[in-house]
């Protein structure tokens, strides 16, 4: 979770007691205090029925909060970000990647690259113009 208590605080609202709050509404609004009262006598687990029923709806209010306000609905994960030596890279591949590139992947690559470059540069002209 998060280390500020306020932030895991807005956590805990966002995924657990906003799609129970949603379901709530929802069957009140379509069948009245009786369908409330129905969710807490029919299951076993009435929170994780509601959650259930209502992780629809929460998710589109989370990702329209997220629209407002990135990270306001959805939790921003932290990433560590770090740049890898070329010596090393090979050891990252997994064992999937056992087979060096040869010339030819080379330099069809870059030609990729210089080709990606050139409609780079022409994109940028006519940005400026």
């Amino acid at each position: 979770m998060a280390a500020d208590p306020f932030d895991a605080l807005r956590l805990a609202l966002m995924e657990e007691i906003l799609p129970v709050g949603i379901a709530v509404v929802d069957r009140a609004r379509r069948g009245g205090p009786r369908q409330v009262v129905e969710a807490f006598t029919a299951t076993d687990d009435p929170l994780a029925q509601l959650r259930q029923e209502g992780d629809a709806a929460a998710k589109a209010v989370r990702e329209s909060l997220d629209q407002v306000q990135p990270g306001l609905g959805n939790p921003v994960l932290k990433v560590e970000v770090r740049d890898v030596p070329f010596e090393s890279s090979s050891d990252l591949s997994g064992p999937q990647a056992t087979t060096s590139t040869g010339p030819e992947e080379r330099r069809a690559l870059q030609a990729a690259l210089t080709r990606i470059s050139g409609r780079l540069e022409q994109l940028e002209r006519r940005l400026g113009a």
